[in-house]
């Protein structure tokens, strides 16, 4: 695959991005890219099928991806467009920004989207085909005032900016971006906030909470069920300590003062909380909001007498709750009718598809099984989704 997609912005490019199109209509892959390479040179061909491919794929995260311009690791470590405009809101008032580690522009089109104010936007990248690639989709999305810097972050100067966002990178050599690890380090992205206050830093979900500095605010952010990233916001534009997103709704949950919730047993109903709750660790704080209690001090279920709706948790009505048995829970989902299964593993060792096969599950009926601990035992619990 063509690892240089700026051949692209050609005018010969767009040709051959717009002839892959009209050729994918009904054809085969082989037979798309056989006649590509008869009407275009093979460097030409080879790119505008890659980036079909990068493009489809894309569509998941942007709905201009049909427009945008794509390599492989600048896409799979962007932000989804719904994630980077939620996080461009907290930058309004802010006329002047930089966009450190710009990458792919998935976060650079909505820093550069018109809030109420005139913006003058610098995209820093070390990559100059990320750089190139940044300017083209930003202006793809409509943005202006944008220009781009072909440069180590740490060589920019800075004084004349009133916010700064950073996605640091994953260090060369790592097949995948572990807590921390990353260039330029946290640290100095933490520094950031005492040449500009107005920071955010982009940060992998599995942060330790000792890697967050005194100040700064840490958002953890899902995209319905999926924890995606955590965000974390520098003193001047913290509004907390700790905060958990879920979108599409913007549903934001933060700290709710109160007393230790109770734990006892399990009640009607059972509500797993979203991923960015249990991260921002405000699962206690969630079960005051609702009344609710814990089955166990260190589990992350919460009980309820009555069901609840809210984006921030999945409400499972609780059919059958007793002390693990595999034998007695095997006959109790045959008495159910439980012919399919949902196993949710949580605080209790064992392999999952094992125990599925143990189980052998028979009837007409849907159900979730939650394996966990309660009062600091292994428990069970037969549960159907109020949907």
């Amino acid at each position: 695959m063509n690892d240089d997609p700026t051949v692209l912005l050609a005018p010969a490019g767009a040709d051959a991005l717009a002839r892959v199109a009209e050729l994918r209509g009904g054809r085969g892959e082989l037979a798309v890219a056989s006649a590509l390479r008869r009407e275009f040179p093979p460097e030409l061909a080879a790119a505008a099928m890659a980036q079909a491919e990068l493009r489809e794929t894309a569509a998941a995260k942007f709905s201009r991806a049909g427009e945008m311009l794509f390599t492989r690791a600048g896409y799979e470590q962007s932000s989804g467009e719904a994630i980077a405009r939620h996080r461009a809101a907290r930058f309004d008032g802010a006329a002047r920004i930089a966009d450190l580690c710009c990458g792919i522009g998935g976060d650079l089109s909505e820093l550069a989207a018109e809030r109420g104010s005139v913006r003058e936007i610098m995209a820093v990248d070390l990559d100059p085909v990320h750089a190139r690639l940044a300017l083209h989709n930003a202006g793809a999305a409509g943005a202006t005032g944008v220009r781009a810097v072909v440069s180590d972050v740490r060589d920019v100067p800075l004084d004349t900016f009133d916010a700064v966002f950073i996605d640091p990178a994953r260090r060369s050599g790592d097949r995948r971006f572990r807590a921390g690890v990353c260039e330029p380090p946290l640290d100095w992205c933490y520094h950031l906030a005492e040449r500009v206050p107005a920071v955010c830093v982009k940060a992998a979900p599995g942060l330790p909470a000792e890697m967050i500095p005194p100040g700064w605010e840490a958002e953890f952010i899902a995209d319905g069920r999926d924890l995606k990233e955590a965000v974390l916001w520098s003193p001047a534009l913290a509004r907390g300590s700790r905060r958990a997103t879920v979108l599409p709704a913007a549903a934001a949950l933060t700290a709710v003062p109160g007393d230790p919730v109770p734990v006892s047993e399990a009640g009607e109903y059972l509500l797993d909380p979203s991923p960015a709750v249990t991260r921002a660790g405000l699962v206690e704080d969630l079960a005051r909001t609702l009344g609710g209690w814990k089955i166990d001090e260190r589990i992350a279920f919460i009980a309820l007498d009555e069901p609840a709706v809210t984006p921030f948790g999945r409400t499972l009505r609780v059919l059958h709750s007793a002390p693990w048995n595999e034998k007695r829970f095997a006959a109790r989902l045959r008495e159910l009718g439980v012919g399919a299964a949902d196993l949710r593993r949580r605080g209790l060792a064992g392999d999952v598809d094992a125990i599925r096969r143990r189980l052998k599950l028979s009837g007409p009926n849907r159900a979730t099984i939650v394996l966990t601990r309660a009062a600091d035992r292994p428990w069970g619990l037969v549960c159907e989704d109020l949907d």
